[in-house]
């Protein structure tokens, strides 16, 4: 994985969290442009999955290759989950599913660039 795309995802995933966590605050429910917003982390998620895939099919090996791709899965399934809970769920909760979903992508980032690493 190339460090730059992995700071680029964890700082869109930290300030989808905080806009999020915004909402919390002021006791509002999601917005479209979350929403929007989260569309745009998935997108760099996935073209971190495929740089992943580039690189693994190359040179590069991980230590645990059935780990990785389960963060890679998971990472790739929060948010989606997340934008479904707070398109049905019209009240203060879908911002707080939205911020719980952004911080555990970031999270999982950490988790895929240990992985990695080892």
């Amino acid at each position: 994985m190339t460090l730059p795309l992995t700071v680029l995802v964890v700082a869109a995933s930290l300030a989808l969290a905080a806009w999020a966590g915004w909402f919390v605050y002021r006791d509002r429910p999601v917005i479209l442009r979350q929403l929007w917003g989260a569309s745009v982390v998935e997108a760099l998620l996935v073209v971190e999955a495929v740089v992943a895939g580039v690189l693994l099919a190359g040179s590069e090996s991980v230590s645990s290759p059935g780990l990785f791709w389960g963060y890679v899965a998971a990472s790739l399934l929060v948010l989606p989950f997340a934008a479904a809970v707070a398109f049905a769920e019209r009240t203060r909760w879908s911002s707080v599913v939205l911020l719980l979903a952004a911080v555990t992508v970031a999270f999982l980032q950490l988790r895929m660039t240990q992985v990695w690493a080892a």
